[in-house]
């Protein structure tokens, strides 16, 4: 998610209390999935979202409010960021929701400590999700019901992937973005950099060797000056060579792209 001005400046500081809490102690896995319920009731409140980003209002009243509606209901240190949130400025009124499921993610992201795994099941489900049109269609339906989908998912992948992937997958079927796979798309990007790295997406005819796949690795992280992790997908189409998409940076030394250009030319 993309915040700009009073609303960067917000996410910034809560996002700086959030690590304070679960560094403090706080049940990650539980205050990210409480943020996704505050989320959610921010979506579907209409007049709670205005209410709760209204400028004129008290910053102290509008804390009181949100602390009257949710205690008892979600951890305390959810309860206690909501409460923060509420009493910053937002750029707009849709991203104290986003900034709300953000720290979310982050909640999430920060319970899980093999983030190499986390970004690699994330990526794999994006994959899965986007190669088969049923499973795809089946997850955007909106006839089925939230719980039936979510069901869905823990059905394909409890006991075959963290409980943060679970987490994240169910979360990506609130509707915030525009399909389920680029809500996971932008988990992962989040997951890489709350534990400073970088992605790169590699496309490649034939899988990667282990030791191709370290040595890409190493160059990469020393070109971009912080650890890169791969997301690899394999495209017999391409015939030989690799792309490798990191950030705005696009690198193609594929043969499909080789002939491409040199058919060009040759048109030209």
């Amino acid at each position: 998610m993309a915040f700009r001005g009073a609303s960067a400046e917000a996410v910034a500081t809560l996002t700086d209390a959030l690590s304070a809490r679960v560094d403090g102690g706080a049940d990650a896995a539980r205050v990210g999935g409480d943020l996704f319920s505050v989320a959610g009731v921010l979506r579907t409140e209409p007049g709670l979202r205005r209410v709760a980003t209204d400028a004129s209002l008290a910053a102290e009243a509008k804390s009181g409010l949100v602390r009257q509606l949710f205690a008892g209901k979600v951890d305390d240190a959810a309860l206690d960021l909501v409460a923060s949130a509420v009493e910053r400025r937002w750029t707009t009124t849709r991203d104290l929701a986003d900034a709300v499921e953000h720290l979310g993610v982050i909640a999430v992201v920060r319970s899980e400590a093999d983030a190499g795994r986390l970004a690699d099941e994330l990526f794999a489900v994006a994959q899965t999700v986007k190669g088969e049109p049923q499973l795809r269609d089946a997850l955007s339906d909106p006839s089925r019901s939230a719980a039936d989908k979510r069901g869905l998912v823990r059905t394909l992948l409890e006991g075959k992937a963290l409980p943060a992937t679970v987490a994240l997958v169910e979360q990506s079927l609130a509707g915030t973005y525009r399909t389920v796979g680029v809500a996971l798309a932008a988990y992962s990007q989040v997951a890489a950099q709350v534990h400073g790295q970088g992605v790169a997406t590699v496309r490649v005819a034939r899988p990667l060797s282990d030791t191709d796949r370290q040595r890409l690795t190493d160059a990469l992280s020393r070109q971009h000056g912080r650890e890169v992790h791969l997301n690899v997908v394999v495209e017999p189409g391409l015939i030989g060579g690799i792309r490798v998409e990191i950030g705005d940076d696009v690198i193609d030394g594929t043969v499909r792209n080789r002939l491409d250009e040199a058919t060009r030319a040759l048109a030209g």
